[in-house]
């Protein structure tokens, strides 16, 4: 998987569902760009563009330019092609 391939987590340290959403694609070896929107105004106005203006965290980009918005765990897992979570 190229940089290119990655996929893009939006997300904040004190956010616990963003927290579930990096473990959860850590335990998966998913490759990942962790954006702290917190600490990079930047990476907060990509996150709402993508939101429609929403400031909703985790929000996840997909290298099929797909936008999960507070995903479950199991709603990750189907878009990215590793089947069921229970």
């Amino acid at each position: 998987m190229n940089s290119n391939d990655k996929v893009l987590l939006y997300g904040a340290m004190w956010c616990g569902d963003c927290r579930r959403s990096k473990k959860f694609l850590d335990e998966r070896q998913v490759a990942y760009s962790w954006i702290d929107v917190e600490s990079d105004e930047t990476a907060m106005q990509e996150m709402q563009q993508l939101n429609g203006g929403r400031q909703s965290i985790p929000t996840i980009l997909l290298p099929d330019g797909k936008i999960l918005i507070e995903p479950t765990n199991r709603d990750l897992a189907v878009a990215l092609g590793l089947g069921k979570v229970a």
